[in-house]
């Protein structure tokens, strides 16, 4: 089993930034694409970024210029720099890990989720 754990969400005022981080943990695993998700009150859950083993990164047109993600592969661990904050950003945001182990091969894993809040 592996578990993924964010951390850096909080409030912050519109312009503000915040870093979010995920990493994986477990034994015998591994990790292929990552991602954020986010998920605001009554709406679906929507793709924010992704980056590949590759390190080819795509973003959401709403948030390209701003956020940055980015990954240590050392620490299975991708984050999301999110500058230039805007109301529309506040939403749940979800780490998503591509993991592989040799039994089961790819599957998702998610994290917990953490609160992204953006206002005055």
């Amino acid at each position: 089993q592996v578990q993924l754990v964010e951390s850096g969400g909080g409030l912050v005022q519109p312009g503000g930034s915040l870093r979010l981080s995920c990493a994986a943990s477990g034994t015998m695993f591994s990790i292929n694409s990552m991602g954020w998700y986010r998920q605001a009150p009554g709406k679906e859950r929507e793709l924010v970024a992704t980056i590949t083993n590759g390190d080819i990164t795509k973003y959401a047109d709403s948030v390209k210029g701003r956020f940055t993600i980015s990954r240590d592969n050392a620490k299975n661990t991708v984050y999301l720099q999110m500058n230039s904050l805007k109301p529309e950003d506040t939403a749940v945001y979800y780490c998503n890990v591509e993991v592989y182990t040799y039994v089961r091969g790819y599957y998702p894993a998610w994290g917990q989720g953490t609160q992204v809040t953006v206002s005055s």
